[in-house]
C-alpha cells in the first residue's frame, strides 16, 4: 500500500510551448523544474501519476553525506544547504531538519573502512568523526547491543518523504513551473535529429528541452527511442512505527535495521540492504553489465519472476504515441512490502532498544528503486539525441541528494556552469563498454 503522501493540484491547462519540458515529479524532476524556473525559463512538468508518489514517498527520509561514494560527496555537501533554501523558499515545511546521522558496527572491518571514508570526505569539506565504544555507549545509553565503534556525521539531516516533495513542487510553482498531473507522456517528437516536442495522453507540448527524471521508468522510455540506459529494479520494504522514545533524533543505521526519527513521533523503519529483483527482459538484455553489482550484493536480494516479465515481454517497446502507453496502464508503482523483512526489523529494533518494547508497526509499503550498474547516477545529455537530458539512476540515494541533482541538471540543460563537476554522472559511461562496479562505500 502507497505510504501517506500530501497531494497537491494540478494545472488545468497543457501550454502549447515551453522552454523546458521535465518529465516526472519526483524529488529530483521538481527540484530541477525549480531551478530552471529561477533561471528564467518557462518550464511544464508532467507526471503519470501523482507528484512524489513513487519512491520519493517511499524512502527513508534520510539526507546524507556520511557514507556516500567521492563521486557523490560533492552532490550530497550541495544538498543540504538548497534543501534548507528550497524549505524556506516554499514557505511550507518539508519536515527537513539537520539531526546527525549515526552509524554503528560490530566489524573492526568495517570500522576500519569508515576512518578511512571519514578522511576522504575531510578533504572534501565533510566532517565526520569515527566514534569509540565508550562515545556510542554515551550516545545510546539505553542500547544492550555490543558496537565496536560508530560514525557520525552531525550536519546531515532527514525529512519527511510524505511532505517535501510537495512543499518543493510549491516552490517550484511560485517561480513559474506548471504542473499536470495524470498526464504521462508518451514520447518525444524529432525535428532534424533533435528534440522538438513531447507528446502526452492530454496533447503536445512543443519545445526544445526535455529532461527525464522517471525513476524505474526511464530505461523504459529510453529504449522506444533507441536510447541505451542500463537500469535496475529492485522492490524495497519500509514501514513506520508507533510513536516511542526518542533513542535518536535524527537517523541511524546498523549492521541489520535503520530507522529515522519521524514528526509524528514514531521511526521510518527498514532492514540494511535488503530488496528483491524482478526478472525482466530489460535485465537480461542487461546482465552482463549488471553481473559485478549482483554479486556485490548477492547476500541481500531476492529473486522473483513476476507479472511484469511477461507484460515486459507482450507491450514491447514500440507503442504508437496516438493510444495509451505503458505508463499509463501502471499510473502509481505499488509494490507489496515484504512482511518479513519488515517482523525481522522491528524485533531487532526492539531486542536492541528495550525501552522501544512497546512500538507497533502502524503501515508498510513497497517501493521501486532505480539502480545503475556503478549506483552513480545519470545526470547527463544524451549524445544521440540534442535536447534530450537525463536524470535518473539513483540507486536509492535520490531523495537525499535530490535538490542539488535538480540543479545540477537544470545547469547542464542550460549550458551554465555546472554546480559540481558532472563528468562522473555522465550516460556515455553507461554505453561506452566500461566495466561497471559498484561505488558506495556504504
Amino acid at each position: 500500500m502507497s505510504p501517506p503522501l500530501n497531494r497537491i493540484n494540478s494545472d488545468e491547462r497543457l501550454p502549447t510551448q515551453v522552454d523546458v519540458v521535465v518529465i516526472g515529479g519526483g524529488v529530483i524532476g521538481v527540484s530541477a523544474a525549480y531551478h530552471l524556473a529561477k533561471k528564467g525559463l518557462s518550464v511544464a512538468l508532467v507526471e503519470k501519476g501523482h507528484v512524489g508518489g513513487e519512491q520519493s514517498s517511499r524512502n527513508w527520509g534520510w539526507c546524507r553525506q556520511q557514507g556516500r561514494a567521492r563521486e557523490e560527496i560533492p552532490l550530497a555537501r550541495e544538498a543540504l544547504l538548497l534543501w534548507e533554501d528550497m524549505q524556506n523558499d516554499a514557505g511550507v515545511d518539508a519536515g527537513f531538519r539537520r539531526t546527525g546521522v549515526l552509524f554503528l558496527t560490530k566489524s573492526k572491518e568495517e570500522l576500519a573502512s569508515w576512518e578511512r571514508w571519514a578522511t576522504v570526505a575531510r578533504e572534501m569539506q565533510v566532517h565526520s568523526t569515527v566514534l569509540t565504544p565508550a562515545e556510542v555507549a554515551e550516545r545510546m545509553p539505553g542500547n544492550t547491543d555490543t558496537w565496536v565503534g560508530g560514525l557520525h556525521t552531525p550536519s546531515d539531516g532527514r525529512a519527511e518523504p510524505s511532505m517535501a516533495v510537495p512543499a518543493l513542487a510549491t516552490a517550484a510553482r511560485k517561480h513559474g513551473v506548471t504542473i499536470h498531473q495524470g498526464c504521462a507522456a508518451r514520447g518525444l517528437e524529432t525535428t532534424g535529429g533533435k528534440v522538438s516536442a513531447v507528446v502526452t495522453e492530454k496533447g503536445t507540448i512543443r519545445t526544445q528541452s526535455v529532461l527525464l527524471s522517471g525513476g524505474a521508468w526511464t530505461s523504459l522510455f529510453c529504449r522506444r527511442h533507441g536510447i541505451e540506459l542500463p537500469i535496475g529494479l529492485v522492490n524495497a520494504t519500509a514501514c513506520r512505527t508507533t510513536p516511542g522514545p526518542e533513542i535518536t533524533s535524527g537517523a541511524l543505521g546498523t549492521d541489520f535495521y535503520c530507522i529515522r526519527r519521524r514528526l509524528d513521533g514514531g521511526f521510518t523503519l527498514a532492514l540494511r540492504n535488503r530488496g528483491t529483483v524482478e526478472l525482466s527482459p530489460d535485465l537480461f538484455r542487461y546482465a552482463r553489465t549488471f553481473w559485478p553489482t549482483y554479486l556485490h550484493r548477492k547476500n541481500g536480494l531476492k529473486l522473483s519472476l513476476g507479472k511484469s516479465f511477461l507484460d515486459q515481454i507482450m507491450r514491447g517497446t514500440s507503442w504508437s504515441f496516438d493510444k495509451p502507453s505503458p505508463f499509463e496502464t501502471e499510473r502509481v508503482r505499488d509494490p507489496a512490502p515484504d512482511m518479513s523483512l519488515v517482523n525481522a526489523a522491528l524485533a531487532s529494533l526492539i531486542k536492541a532498544n528495550p525501552e522501544l518494547k512497546d512500538i507497533e508497526i502502524a503501515e508498510a509499503w513497497g517501493g521501486t528503486i532505480d539502480c545503475t550498474p556503478d549506483t552513480i547516477p545519470v545526470i547527463s545529455p544524451v549524445d544521440a539525441l540534442p535536447g534530450f537530458f537525463l536524470a535518473t539512476g539513483f540507486s536509492g540515494h535520490g531523495f537525499g541528494i535530490g535538490p542539488a541533482a535538480g540543479k545540477l541538471a537544470a545547469d547542464i540543460v542550460t549550458g551554465a556552469t555546472p554546480l559540481v563537476d558532472p563528468e562522473p554522472y555522465s550516460h556515455k559511461r553507461m554505453i561506452d563498454g566500461r566495466r561497471l562496479a559498484p561505488v558506495s562505500p556504504f
